[in-house]
Parts: C-alpha cells; structure tokens; sequence
C-alpha cells in the first residue's frame, strides 16, 4: 500500500471490499462452492471470516446457511447463475423460517452455463419472481468501488433488521477487476447490532409473533425457550398450518415487513442537471459507462441528469417520480430486453423510454451518448 497526498492507495478489487465489509459488519460464516466469476469471493471468505466452510454443491451451501442462521450465526456466500438456480428452494425455505443471510449474486452471461467468464446484467427479472407468490426479496447492487464497500455492509444489517435472506447484486468486471483505489475515503464499517427475544419475559416465546413487522429471534442454541422454525405454513409459534387467519397473515406479514420498511433501505444517487430534459438511468457495472457519457455530453452543452438506482427490489417508489419528470428517459443495462423498465412499469413502457443494450460484451459510454442525442 502506497500513502500519498491523495490519501492511501491500494491495488485491488471489489471482491476483497466485499468481504471484508461483510466481516467488519459482524458476518462469522462464509458458505461456499466455487463458481466463476465468485470465486475471488470464495477466496476471500475463506481467508476472513471466523469460520469457514467448502460446500459440495450450492443446494448444500444454502442449507448449510440456513442451519447457521438459526443457531444465530450470520452467514454470507457468494455465486453466479447456475449455482444461484440450484439455491432457490433453499432460499424460498429461509425466507418462510425467516433466517438473515446475505448471498453475493455475480452476474455472468446467460442462459444455463451461458459464458463463464463474460458478464452481463441478466438476473433482474429472476430476482424479482424468484419467491413463490410474488413476493420481494431485498435486493441491493453495486455501482463502484465505494458500493462494494458501504453496501455489502447495508445489505447484512438489512438482513439482520428484517430477518430476510438478501442479495448483493454486483457482475464479473466489478468483482474480478484490479484497480488502484484510494480506501482512505472509505467510511468506517459499524458491525451491526443483533436484537434478542427479551430473555427475561414471562409467558411462552412466540418465535413468529412480529414486533414492527419482524418477530424477536432467538437461536435455537439457547436452552430456556423452545423455538420452532417452520419452512411451512405456520402460526406465530412455527405450529404446521393450513388456512387458518393466523397463518395466513403470518405469510402476508413476510411481504409487508419487506414493504413497509422498504424506505429504511432506499439507496441511489440522482446527478440532477437544473432545466435537464432527458434522464440517463444506469446502474451497476453499466453506471461507470453513464458517468463517462454523462461528461460528454454536458461539456458538448447537453443538459442531462443521471439516476443511480441501488435499491432494486422492491423498486422505491421515487424511481417512477423522477423518471415521470423527464420528458426523455435512457436506460441502459447489459442485456437485451430491458430489465429494469420492464420491472418498473411491466410490458408496456412509457413513450419516452428509450434503451440502451448489450449482449457478451459491456456498454460503452458513446451508445449512450448516441441514443440521448437520437
């Protein structure tokens, strides 16, 4: 590491500010299977955090995950598509238990085993329909270098808060590239702060009954309440049920608390050009090519803003407002069907979106430039 008057210089790559995040934030377990582009990740956990353990497969990883959680463990892995397709089961099942995890999801290119080491921005829409019913789950992206330090670190505190698996969306050019950084302006990772059932209350432990949304956690290693963790329809005491109004609004409270506490984790940026008519709308690994166009553009005498969105799912509500005060919207994301349009708006897109996308290979600020000035 080199210090200068510009602060402290390292080389390095997201992969490493990922972990590390996670680990200065109080995760203690990283579940793993290697996949590439994940695998510097892998790497990574292995070498910070306070247990480690090599799955055989990703079906594995995630139950594994999921043991940890309820034994009050905070466990993170990392993968790509193929492994992320075999985790979903496990994933719907930790969410219906309600145990926090954070699983890093590295974009590659698609379908199936698609290119292992050629990127993309194609699991949005899966993201999205992923939980049986519909329902959201809490997804963050990185747009930068400083990204992958303050948002994995948002993403395990989220977890923790709403007792939810979450995932960290990033792709293979953020984690696998080595730059020079200055880490002197990163800020100081607080670890977050466990809540546990009042041990000293009278009466039974209710291990599904919400206190703002969410239900006090206790691990089951502790001896002096029963704690039943239920993957199936169940009551506030984790009791097996069918129909009945209690477990019916115990599984529509797993929306609402994601929902309605959505504004506590409402991250983006909005670079906001007064008398600006048109909005480039970019996020993730595309957001650098956004910025560079975004210079061009204004110093050829556009007025342009940019909209970084970071919280994906569920979408804030303040996307849709600041895109419906621009008369031209460009958004522009590595793929071909426009992903985050058609999440905000479904299949019909407003008139004055336009897209900007990209198959095998990443968006360059000129496409950009052309189709603001199309």
């Amino acid at each position: 590491m080199q210090e200068n008057k510009k602060g402290m210089q390292t080389l390095t790559d997201a992969s490493r500010l990922i972990i590390e995040s996670m680990a200065r934030a109080g995760a203690d377990a990283f579940i793993g299977y290697p996949i590439t582009p994940a695998n510097l990740l892998y790497l990574y956990g292995s070498q910070r955090m306070p247990l480690m353990l090599a799955a055989p497969d990703e079906i594995t990883t995630l139950q594994w995950m999921s043991g940890l959680a309820a034994a009050g463990k905070i466990p993170v892995t990392a993968t790509s598509f193929p492994g992320y397709a075999l985790m979903i089961e496990s994933i719907n099942m930790a969410y219906m238990m309600e145990l926090p995890m954070v699983i890093v999801l590295v974009q590659r290119l698609g379908p199936a085993t698609g290119t292992a080491t050629c990127g993309a921005q194609g699991d949005l829409s899966l993201l999205r329909g992923q939980i049986s019913g519909g329902h959201p789950l809490p997804v963050l992206c990185t747009s930068s270098f400083r990204d992958c330090w303050t948002l994995p670190a948002k993403a395990l505190e989220l977890a923790v808060n709403l007792r939810t698996p979450v995932v960290l969306l990033t792709s293979k050019e953020m984690v696998m590239t080595s730059k020079s950084f200055d880490i002197s302006v990163l800020p100081e990772i607080e670890k977050v702060e466990r809540k546990y059932y009042d041990m000293k209350c009278d009466g039974k432990y209710k291990p599904y009954k919400p206190t703002d949304w969410v239900p006090d956690f206790l691990p089951v290693t502790q001896s002096k309440h029963q704690v039943r963790i239920n993957a199936s329809t169940h009551d506030q005491l984790g009791l097996l049920q069918h129909s009945t109004e209690e477990a019916m609004n115990n599984t529509r409270r797993l929306e609402e608390k994601i929902v309605k506490r959505a504004h506590e984790y409402t991250w983006y940026e909005l670079d906001e050009m007064q008398e600006a008519n048109t909005l480039v709308v970019a996020y993730g690994i595309t957001t650098a090519a956004a910025k560079d166009a975004l210079g061009q553009l204004r110093a050829e005498g556009e007025k342009v803003s940019l909209l970084i969105p970071k919280t994906l799912i569920p979408v804030p509500e303040v996307y849709a407002e600041i895109m419906d005060s621009y008369s031209k919207v460009v958004v522009a994301e590595e793929n071909i069907n426009n992903q985050f349009s058609e999440l905000l708006y479904g299949v019909r897109k407003p008139r004055n979106h336009r897209f900007v996308g990209s198959m095998g290979k990443m968006i360059t600020p000129q496409q950009i430039i052309e189709e603001v000035k199309a």
